[in-house]
């Protein structure tokens, strides 16, 4: 890429409060110690901006970690700082809680008060309009009214209050000085109930935020919290997950979910990976194979040697990315924080040239012209505008983590959109990675008896081709004797009491058994892409075996998506250009590349970007690091389980099916879609009332109606790329 790519940021999706901020938003990564407090209203960068403002003179804090998601901030300080430190957050108009004395207020709590807030402020309506103007009513009503005002409104005027200290206008500000106007000029009533609209709201609009952002964190709910670990003396005890040590061995029995990553090292049974990988299809396990955390023991009981702990788990990982990708602003989020950071102030400044100007100029009266200037304040508030972008970019990149594509950030999942181009490595990408036998043909003899000898002889090597036509032949014959390696060349023996060799075209060469016939059918295999082994006695050539690493079956279908979408597919492979060419056609690829270096690599991408536009790369995280570095967008592909791959790509394919790709592309392009109509909701709207307020007959409770209700449209809208 032209720039260095995005650290990864604590989680900053936006929220209804303050979206003026100016500073960017800090690393996500929390001090190594330090105390840790809950806020519970604390859940967007601009009240995290807040926080390090409020924090920045004090002398002797060495670190903040904030944890958006979680509404958590650790505090790395001496111990006589840390009270002080508490004292200028609440100074903010904050509440820092330790995490260890008191958990969040349960939601019912919030609906009860809420909902008695909304109960108060409509019997105050009530008395306003039954009820004579006369000083006992009247009072009675300002009484209810502004219990009203206190029961919801508490939280707002502390943390509005603390803003117009700072000289900082924030929505919170706003409301403050709109229902506190609205109040002092006689409308009571009405001021009542835009406070208790506008906390309901919030408080339906903060849930559903939380359930985009607590979407991809429920996985953690699949991990149990304790193992069936074996014990010393061989039985077994349930230890907690947490406290199970790295190469212990835990047993799942059928139906259960596995505690935590390890290999198998005891029975053989299929395995659901789809909270870790997206497959539907569940993948069968046997000893030597790795498992997941989070993921089900469908059949048989399995025994699994730890290999990471529980807070290290590839499931835990996943869901560590997905929260710090959060942070990393989209280019749509960037733009809307900038223009709200100029639109709240502008609309601040042209309240009170309404309440000034349109006396003289449209004949208001001086209180009308206030109160139109009050309900400017409240259609100030840009919230609809700027939570539109990060609820729906953390519904995508949800969305993605549960099909198994693990995103580093809203960038990645905004730009998707442009893609034009793709290249692909050959190996592990499009094809298995690992050689089969995909021909055989028998020359001479008994073909049941040259087959036997066949499986026989490469039974008994390691050599990856040998491997293959092991696996592809039926079991080899019993009597190999003298079995001895030929370096670069294959493998002889005895076997049915004549010398046999298997080995590669130099061997038969070096023994003189070549034929015209014979090196055509070779230079048939070979051009395809084949490696030809053959079988021979000492007298003559008995068949010949073509291995090749076949193309996975989803590879087509992924590259036919590609091109359905618009996005050129390219093959950069280091394998010779035959084989580049063969496997390519056989995919369905536009172009194919072979004989490169990961500098030629790292060419081949230049030249995509010049000729298409934007350009990824799809490699192994590792080998191709400089062309997935050059690319717009460097993705890798089956990383399950491998740190390597997860750091060396913006996204990460979690198991091997090249179709996430497309996939991926195509939420990109919803996402993108869901952003521009958000948007346009949210500036329409704001149009529409804005005028309305002058001109026409808007009253306080309908622009709070109106606010409230874009932000919980917009919110609702983002959420749907959650059923994607």
């Amino acid at each position: 890429m032209e720039e260095p790519k995005e650290v990864f940021r604590a989680m900053s999706s936006c929220c209804d409060h303050d979206h003026t901020h100016d500073e960017p938003t800090a690393p996500a990564t929390a001090p190594a110690s330090g105390a840790t407090f809950r806020i519970a209203a604390m859940d967007c960068a601009a009240e995290e901006s807040e926080i390090r403002r409020a924090l920045a003179p004090l002398p002797g804090v060495r670190g903040l970690g904030f944890q958006l998601a979680a509404r958590t901030l650790t505090i790395d300080a001496p111990d006589a700082v840390i009270p002080q430190a508490l004292d200028a957050i609440r100074k903010a108009g904050f509440d820092p809680v330790p995490v260890t004395t008191q958990a969040p207020p349960a939601p019912e709590e919030g609906l009860w008060r809420m909902g008695l807030a909304l109960a108060l402020a409509v019997a105050a309506e009530v008395i306003a309009f039954f009820a004579p103007d006369t000083l006992p009513f009247k009072g009675l009503g300002m009484a209810v009214a502004a219990a009203a005002i206190g029961l919801a409104g508490f939280s707002t005027y502390r943390k509005g209050l603390a803003a117009l200290r700072q000289g900082r206008l924030n929505i919170n500000a706003l409301m403050t000085v709109a229902v506190t106007g609205a109040f002092l000029i006689g409308q009571w009533p009405e001021a009542a109930m835009v406070m208790a609209l506008y906390a309901i709201a919030e408080l339906i609009e903060a849930r559903a935020v939380d359930r985009a952002r607590n979407a991809i964190k429920g996985l953690l709910d699949l991990a149990p919290d304790t193992a069936e670990v074996r014990q010393p003396d061989g039985g077994w005890q349930d230890v907690a997950a947490a406290q199970v040590p790295i190469s212990a061995v835990v047993r799942v029995k059928p139906g259960g979910r596995i505690p935590l990553d390890g290999t198998v090292a005891g029975g053989a049974s299929a395995v659901n990976q789809a909270p870790v990988t997206g497959e539907s299809i569940p993948v069968d396990k046997a000893v030597g194979d790795p498992v997941f955390a989070g993921t089900i023991n469908e059949t048989g009981t399995l025994e699994v040697a730890v290999t990471a702990t529980a807070s290290d788990t590839t499931l835990a990982r996943i869901i560590h990315a997905v929260e710090q990708a959060q942070g990393s602003r989209a280019p749509t989020q960037q733009f809307v924080d900038r223009f709200a950071a100029i639109y709240t102030p502008a609309v601040f400044i042209a309240a009170v040239l309404v309440a000034v100007l349109t006396p003289p100029l449209l004949g208001f009266t001086w209180m009308e012209a206030l109160y139109k200037a009050l309900v400017l304040l409240v259609i100030a508030c840009p919230c609809a505008l700027v939570i539109a972008t990060p609820v729906t970019v953390v519904s995508g990149l949800a969305s993605a983590a549960r099909r198994g594509i693990l995103i580093k950030g809203g960038v990645y999942l905004e730009e998707a959109h442009k893609l034009k181009a793709i290249a692909l490595d050959k190996t592990g990408t499009i094809t298995e990675g690992k050689p089969r036998l995909v021909a055989h043909a028998v020359l001479a003899m008994n073909e049941a008896q040259v087959l036997g000898w066949a499986a026989a002889l490469a039974g008994h090597s390691d050599h990856p081709v040998s491997h293959a036509i092991a696996q592809g032949l039926e079991s080899g014959v019993e009597g190999v004797e003298g079995f001895t390696a030929l370096p670069g060349r294959g493998v002889q023996a005895r076997v049915g009491g004549q010398t046999l060799v298997l080995g590669n075209h130099r061997l038969i060469e070096e023994r003189g058994l070549c034929s015209p016939v014979l090196e055509a059918a070779l230079a048939e295999h070979e051009a395809q892409g084949r490696t030809v082994t053959l079988l021979a006695s000492d007298t003559q050539v008995l068949a010949l075996f073509a291995v090749a690493d076949t193309i996975k079956p989803s590879s087509r279908e992924a590259v036919a998506q590609l091109h359905a979408l618009g996005v050129a597919s390219v093959m950069l492979t280091g394998d010779n250009a035959a084989t580049a060419q063969t496997i390519a056609a056989q995919a369905g690829i536009d172009e194919a590349r072979g004989n490169l270096l990961p500098e030629d690599k790292l060419a081949a991408i230049e030249a995509l970007q010049a000729r298409h536009g934007p350009t990824a790369m799809t490699g192994d995280g590792i080998n191709d690091a400089p062309a997935l570095a050059r690319a717009h967008i460097g993705i890798a592909m089956g990383a399950a389980g491998t740190d390597t791959a997860m750091e060396a790509a913006d996204v990460v394919i979690m198991n091997d099916d090249l179709r996430r790709i497309p996939e991926m592309i195509g939420l990109s392009r919803r996402t993108r879609r869901v952003l521009l109509q958000n948007i346009g909701l949210a500036l329409g709207i704001k149009a529409v009332f804005l005028v309305l307020a002058v001109l026409g007959d808007a009253s306080m409770w309908m622009a709070v109606f109106a606010d409230m209700g874009a932000s919980l449209i917009v919110v609702f809208n983002g959420l749907r790329l959650l059923r994607h």
